[in-house]
């Protein structure tokens, strides 16, 4: 045992995100209009920007993504009768809730308002309380450099390669726990890459209208659907960023990149107006009339992402618009007209797969034991009902489709039409399919996603895709 503390940073070190981010961030949702505060309170001092900001901001410490290594190496030193202090550059307040929430610190420095505990001001008051070389401290940045200097051992966590070298260059780090790597797979993932494939609906007018050998609006729609990738991506990281809670409280969303801290906030913050901007110009490339329909995506997403994903059934419906509006632009891409069919189809298919997504959160929580779905407004009792509808929805679909394979338009499309009415008992076939996999608590991604990765899903498209074409040939049934 030793009487020597231990002094433990939060930001980057105890926790892999910045309270300054975050709360931030929550403030932003909550009040907007804080936004045109925050360099007035800046102006005051950092300190000052973080009381303000904590004061506005409702952090759950159960919720962080605590450095899980860290905290069983404090326990033991703790177990051992070592004293643990956690000091911060943090509010006081947040750093109390963290420390009360943890059980493991004996006390808690951290900025009160007007002196911001970061770099020189908290190596001068560690060295004041304990004295020099009287304290060991864990920290992760290079502001902490100024604290190692007067420590007795230095203990780097999920630093840089640069701060681990100047560390050493002190010739006193004790150890040190290396940073996680994010990665083109965290890259990847925080764009949600995987997501884009969703985007292939703008090729489904070109499909529709049996324009596939059309060079020219193919190249268009590739240049589209980079651009409405990069749209999305923007969004996904926005909505991300504003649904941090909700994300932290998932058995699976906890692991995205800013919930579980691999990415920080800032990156976020940064990266999504660049991708906007980018996907902008490209849609301007495009067209006036795809980069019209695509603002409409954006505005519509951001709302879903601030208020409508919160509203029990709007929800739903404006998935649903979101996943036809993809059609929409790719038909306003290439100067194309939709028929009524086309678009009644659409909005019924994707309303059960909206609801399909829901119900497999509800179905969730419902394994976990609470009431309600967190950031929703739905409980946990709503899956019966939202099942219903959404099987309504999704056999109201295959209806359409019948009405349309009976109408004038399909014999100027298709040579043999009773063959394409096999697309009809496919189509539900593949409907109950989804809905069987969501009772069974299989479906783990959007619906889309699920599909196009789904074998059995993968198959019912293909026979789709043959009975069309046999029935664009005008194969005969005597074969």
């Amino acid at each position: 045992m030793t009487s020597i503390p231990l002094v433990v940073d939060l930001d980057g070190t105890l926790i892999h995100t910045d309270m300054l981010h975050e709360t931030a961030l929550k403030a932003a949702r909550n009040a907007p209009l804080s936004m045109f505060s925050m360099p007035g309170w800046l102006a005051q001092g950092k300190a000052a920007l973080k009381k303000q900001l904590a004061g506005r901001s409702h952090v759950d410490p159960a919720l962080l993504p605590y450095n899980e290594e860290l905290i069983n190496w404090l326990q033991q030193e703790k177990a051992q009768g070592r004293r643990i202090v956690l000091c911060t550059a943090s509010d006081q307040g947040i750093a109390e809730s963290i420390a009360r929430h943890l059980k493991l610190f004996d006390d808690v420095l951290a900025s009160d308002g007007a002196m911001n505990m970061a770099g020189r001001n908290k190596a001068r008051i560690l060295a004041d309380r304990y004295g020099v070389r009287q304290f060991d401290y864990v920290g992760n940045s290079s502001a902490d450099l100024a604290v190692w200097q007067v420590s007795r051992k230095a203990v780097v966590v999920n630093a840089s390669d640069g701060v681990l070298v100047q560390a050493q260059q002190l010739g006193n780090v004790q150890c040190a726990f290396p940073a996680r790597s994010v990665g083109l797979e965290g890259v990847a993932r925080m764009l949600r890459v995987h997501q884009w494939l969703k985007n292939l609906l703008l090729f489904i007018p070109l499909l529709a209208a049996h324009e596939w050998f059309n060079v020219e609006a193919m190249e268009q729609l590739l240049v589209a659907f980079f651009s409405f990738n990069l749209c999305a991506s923007s969004v996904y990281i926005a909505n991300d960023l504003l649904d941090l809670d909700s994300d932290r409280m998932h058995p699976r969303k906890r692991n995205r990149p800013f919930a579980s801290g691999l990415v920080p906030v800032w990156y976020g913050v940064a990266v999504a107006p660049l991708l906007l901007v980018v996907s902008a110009v490209l849609a301007a490339w495009v067209g006036w009339a795809f980069l019209a329909w695509l603002a409409v995506y954006f505005a519509l997403t951001c709302a879903y992402s601030w208020t409508l994903k919160r509203l029990i059934l709007v929800d739903c419906l404006t998935l649903a618009l979101l996943y036809t509006l993809r059609i929409v632009a790719g038909a306003a891409a290439i100067q194309m007209g939709l028929s009524f069919w086309l678009l009644a189809f659409s909005v019924f298919l994707f309303l059960s797969l909206a609801f399909v997504k829901r119900y497999a959160e509800i179905e969730l929580q419902v394994l976990s034991g609470k009431e309600k779905l967190h950031g929703r407004g739905y409980l946990t009792t709503d899956a019966p009902l939202i099942q219903t509808m959404g099987i309504t929805a999704g056999y109201s679909s295959v209806l359409v489709l019948a009405l349309y394979l009976n109408s004038d338009a399909v014999s100027k499309l298709y040579a043999s039409v009773e063959i394409v009415w096999v697309a009809v008992p496919v189509m539900i076939f593949w409907v109950s399919w989804m809905w069987m996999q969501a009772h069974r608590g299989n479906m783990h991604d959007d619906p889309l996603v699920f599909a196009m990765k789904d074998r059995t899903s993968l198959a019912a498209g293909l026979v789709f895709a043959g009975v069309l074409a046999a029935g664009t040939t005008g194969v005969s049934w005597a074969w």
